[in-house]
């Protein structure tokens, strides 16, 4: 299951000096020290650097945790599990709520050196059976409001004394609160886990079938906290968490604030509405800001925030210099993906390159490169796949071999599957998945660059590309496009999309077929699901206005 890759690996090389960019400095640094031994030592050295200070505050249940009681609740809780036959290595499910019982149960569980299995809050019966029984989970931690699904999920494997229920009791099941109550505060574990122990088997999107367990080792979640910390640059106190916990941006939110010693206020479920509101209320530093939150109406109190740094993950690139201007903030992204943690970072420093589209330059002990479809290095300014290699990435996918050798290079380079190329300056750029390009006449085209575009369209809140099968170009672009509150097609009519469009694209990149949509399907982080798009309609260029014909098709 392991992968041997690289212990440390230097950032690709760069046309410039940056000597006086603290984060660069910063990175290097990173490179240099030595981390904790594991998640659980960061955890009682932050209880004793943070005392009572607030590490997490759950505000929409009124719930505070602080750096000492996470360290004593841990405690126990690891050793109630302990008591209750979860050992080192012991992989358990956690299908929880993003409240403080996520928080402390997953790293309870790394402080005893078990390995998570963090699942979806929002999977059916069919979807739990499958990840534990995939994961070989022996023990599942789930949420009363979940409980329900056992009933229907009669392909589960766990017994029932081995199901551990969060805020409610279940006949044969064990009372999480109980299992604290039975643990010592005094609790050290049988075998101390170290920073190559496998702590999480976190779930990809199974994009490209069943989805896949990433085995992420501790010390990637040590690093990810500092090279968050660094890539950030200002002091960061106060950061807000609107991402499930089952996802790796909320864990790792959280890791930007246990390793500075900051607090996190973390919101239920996200909202696009309640965003800002929540940014000014808890004087947020920095947040992770949906592009769709930046498209509500301008106010004059926009800039009465603490903001001092957006990450504005795939805006359209006059979006970046608009959030800076209209938030006050310095507006930036980069790129990581659930296998690699942070690969890239746009630098706070490199004001240059606002609005040019970058995700910026490698970060603390990660290798970048653009590779062309032989493997060789791409050229600077040519277009081939993201690979990215290093210390602390995943070390490879659960029980599957075969996955991990086309995932894996022999010599530790992870293909990502993304289209991206390199300036001559070093910057890298994001093209999108692959996969999520169109192939129109032998011309590949980014759906992310034509959603951009498309955004770009006064009145167009959101856009999603698709490819079209068609008999003479083999695959032609489909926009869907959701409008702003109370407008219509006719005030927007796909015409003059497609006018905008040609204005701003090559014309073989312009949209054929225009759809209007209420909402689109989304994911709990409220990510676009273009899986669901394409399984609503057998054709879908039905329902679609067709540029070529200038007419509706039905």
């Amino acid at each position: 299951m392991a992968l041997v890759v690289p212990q440390s690996a230097a950032g690709s090389t760069l046309a410039f000096d940056p000597p006086s960019w603290e984060s660069e400095r910063t990175m290097r640094r990173i490179e240099r020290e030595p981390l904790p031994d594991n998640v659980g030592q960061l955890v009682d050295e932050a209880a004793a650097a943070h005392g009572e200070r607030p590490l997490a505050c759950f505000f929409n249940d009124d719930v505070v945790v602080t750096y000492r009681e996470l360290a004593k609740r841990t405690a126990r809780l690891a050793d109630g599990l302990a008591r209750k036959g979860v050992r080192h290595g012991t992989h358990v499910a956690v299908m929880l709520e993003t409240e403080a019982s996520y928080l402390l149960t997953w790293l309870a569980l790394l402080k005893l050196g078990a390995v998570v299995v963090p699942v979806n809050n929002a999977y059916t019966a069919r979807e739990l059976a499958y990840v534990i029984a995939d994961s070989q989970a022996e023990f599942l931690i789930i949420h009363t409001a979940f409980a329900p699904l056992l009933d229907q999920n009669e392909t589960s494997v766990i017994p029932s004394g081995q199901v551990v229920v969060v805020s409610g009791r279940r006949p044969g099941s064990v009372a999480w609160e109980d299992v604290e109550a039975a643990g010592s505060e005094s609790f050290q574990p049988e075998r101390r886990p170290f920073r190559d122990d496998p702590a999480n088997i976190q779930y990809t999107s199974g994009t490209t079938g069943l989805p896949k367990g990433a085995v992420l080792p501790q010390a990637y979640w040590l690093l990810r906290g500092r090279v968050w910390r660094a890539q950030l640059r200002f002091p960061i106190r106060r950061n807000l968490i609107a991402q499930p916990f089952y996802y790796i941006d909320g864990q790792a939110m959280l890791m930007l604030a246990l390793t500075g010693g900051g607090t996190a206020y973390v919101a239920r479920r996200q909202s696009a509405s309640r965003f800002m509101d929540w940014v000014r209320q808890y004087a947020v530093e920095f947040c992770s800001l949906p592009e769709v939150v930046t498209r509500a109406a301008e106010s004059a109190d926009d800039a009465d925030n603490a903001l001092k740094i957006a990450y504005c993950y795939s805006h359209q690139l006059a979006n970046y210099a608009r959030v800076e201007a209209r938030y006050g903030c310095v507006a930036r992204q980069g790129y990581g993906m659930t296998e690699l943690g942070s690969a890239l970072y746009w630098p706070v420093e490199a004001e240059k390159m606002v609005g040019t589209g970058t995700v910026g330059i490698p970060t603390a002990h990660r290798q970048v490169q653009i590779a062309a479809e032989n493997g060789s290095e791409a050229a600077r300014g040519e277009v081939g796949e993201i690979w990215v290699r290093g210390y602390a990435t995943s070390l490879g996918y659960f029980n599957r071999p075969e996955a991990n050798e086309a995932a894996w290079t022999p010599d530790g380079w992870f293909r990502t599957g993304d289209a991206g190329r390199q300036d001559e300056d070093g910057f890298f750029f994001y093209l999108g998945r692959r996969k999520d390009m169109v192939r129109r006449s032998g011309e590949n085209i980014s759906a992310v660059e034509v959603e951009s575009v498309l955004r770009g369209v006064s009145g167009v809140l959101e856009a999603a590309v698709l490819p079209v099968p068609d008999d003479i170009r083999g695959e032609e672009v489909k926009a869907y496009v959701r409008l702003e509150a109370g407008l219509t097609p006719e005030d927007i009519p796909p015409a003059s999309i497609v006018q905008h469009c040609r204005l701003n694209l090559a014309r073989f990149k312009v949209p054929r077929y225009i759809e209007y949509v209420a909402d689109f399907p989304r994911t709990p982080g409220l990510k676009i699901k273009k899986v669901e798009l394409i399984a609503a309609k057998t054709d879908l260029r039905r329902g679609s206005y067709d540029a070529v014909a200038d007419s509706w098709q039905e």
